[in-house]
């Protein structure tokens, strides 16, 4: 027969036991308050699409509200700066497109290390520039353009939406590549850049196929090539400027979810689950293919690697164009 002192004994031993689940039951769940999702980017642009696009399906799957927080301006880097510096719980994100990996090739001294102190989540959404003219250009394709450049050296002009931005420098790479010279001229946005183009003020331009396809399909500029590496799924009949005189080239415009360096792998890991559910989704498809992108989804690793290439990438264009650090 048990005595008082044997059943003390006994449950003080299960209580011991059960402890380590107790407390492992008692660990919040993620997440189980907002998430701020910082944009780097003001509202209405891209980065701001995907942002809400992406946050609204976020909190419906995981049961919390994504808080879309746009701090555009400085390329990102306050936007980044804002998430380097928060607590890396999860509950504060960044989301930022291609000016992330360009900047480290334009400022010498940034207030973050871009593969140190950046978490590299998933790539959300990737798109691609068209090479444009006007309807009234005699260039027919990326070979015309490319020999009448070489015909007359420093006379051809080229538009961006501002100098050292990704339109600025995917036309440097097109320059590099192609081993012709043109003038760079940068406008204040991508709107004032079509116009000049359309006018015939510039001769061509590299722009994003969300703003660029309705003045393609409505005959006021002409397509010669597309900075994919292969043809665009929806625009078949358009050439590559790979294929068409430029071996190898290809300059993307993406959007990428990143945290604070030291932010739990098992979050890292849901939120990359979960992004890439969403973007296999039907409606995510055609919600991002409608302004020129592709839905994503890559693995933290794999975005960890993209994101190393493409600064490096930049970093050999910005030299060449003589828009290095500063």
């Amino acid at each position: 027969m048990m005595t008082v002192r044997d059943l003390l004994v006994t449950f003080v031993a299960a209580g011991t036991m059960c402890t380590p689940y107790i407390m492992h039951a008692a660990e919040p769940r993620y997440p189980n308050k907002p998430i701020r999702l910082i944009v780097a980017q003001t509202a209405g642009g891209n980065s701001d699409m995907v942002a809400r696009a992406y946050g609204l399906r976020l909190s419906e799957r995981l049961g919390q509200q994504l808080v879309v927080d746009n701090r555009g301006g400085g390329s990102g880097i306050i936007a980044t700066e804002l998430v380097v510096n928060a607590p890396p719980d999860g509950y504060t994100l960044l989301l930022s497109p291609t000016a992330h990996a360009i900047n480290p090739s334009l400022h010498a001294k940034l207030p973050y290390d871009t593969l140190r102190d950046v978490k590299a989540i998933s790539l959300l959404g990737i798109g691609y520039n068209i090479l444009v003219v006007s309807q009234n250009h005699a260039a027919r394709s990326a070979r015309d353009l490319i020999a009448a450049a070489k015909a007359q050296p420093g006379k051809l002009t080229y538009a961006s939406s501002g100098t050292a931005g990704a339109t600025h420098l995917t036309g440097e790479l097109f320059r590099v590549m192609a081993g012709i010279s043109v003038l760079h001229v940068p406008y204040k946005g991508a709107p004032a850049s079509l116009t000049a183009l359309v006018g015939g003020e510039i001769d061509f331009s590299f722009s994003s196929m969300a703003s660029t396809l309705p003045l393609v399909r409505g005959g006021r500029l002409r397509a010669l090539g597309v900075s994919s590496p292969e043809r665009w799924p929806t625009l078949p009949e358009i050439p590559t400027v790979a294929e068409s005189g430029v071996p190898g080239y290809e300059s993307s415009s993406w959007q990428g979810l990143f945290g604070p360096a030291k932010i739990p792998l098992s979050i890292v890991n849901l939120l990359h689950r979960e992004i890439a559910e969403i973007a296999k989704s039907a409606d995510m498809q055609k919600r991002l293919s409608a302004e020129g992108l592709l839905p994503q989804g890559t693995s933290p690793g794999e975005f960890e690697k993209f994101i190393a290439i493409e600064i490096a990438k930049w970093t050999r264009v910005t030299k060449a164009a003589g828009i290095g650090v500063k």
